[in-house]
């Protein structure tokens, strides 16, 4: 986020194009990991915006092991996302147009939330009951995991 931060030092609030990358965490009962952003209240999942020479693969590795100190080796492209349904303004007024690259991963480990600064909180939550309070940006990548979600053991 330090790259993010420099920029509005020069650009204010005003949209930006912010590439980033997020990752979806699913446990052995096939439910996927979501936690509390404390800056909009809302369920979101790991994630953030590339720094500069980082890979995608690189930052959501960073982020996820950020956010709740999972270490991820494996994981799957999920897809790549952008246009209108990233667009989103932050509670701070700061504008942004998004491009994220979106993985899946399996998981066996609980979380261990790190930084209690971005989230107050996690939960695992199956598929067909995620909350209806999720954050923004993330709704068309959940959208497309309830529908296309395949479980490799039962598939």
């Amino acid at each position: 986020m330090e790259y993010m931060m420099e920029l509005r030092k020069l650009v204010g609030q005003r949209p930006l194009i912010m590439v980033g990358a997020t990752m979806l965490l699913i446990n052995r009962q096939n439910e996927l990991l979501m936690i509390k952003r404390t800056d909009n209240l809302f369920w979101g999942v790991p994630g953030g915006s590339i720094e500069l020479g980082e890979t995608l693969e690189e930052c959501v590795r960073r982020e996820t092991l950020e956010e709740v100190g999972i270490h991820v080796d494996q994981m799957e492209l999920f897809g790549i996302y952008s246009g209108e349904e990233l667009h989103y303004i932050y509670p701070n007024g700061d504008e942004v147009f998004m491009i994220s690259a979106v993985y899946l991963s399996r998981i066996d480990n609980e979380p261990i939330i790190l930084d209690l600064n971005e989230h107050s909180a996690y939960q695992f939550f199956k598929l067909n009951e995620i909350p209806e309070d999720v954050s923004p940006p993330i709704k068309p990548f959940l959208r497309d995991l309830i529908t296309n979600f395949k479980d490799p053991v039962h598939a």
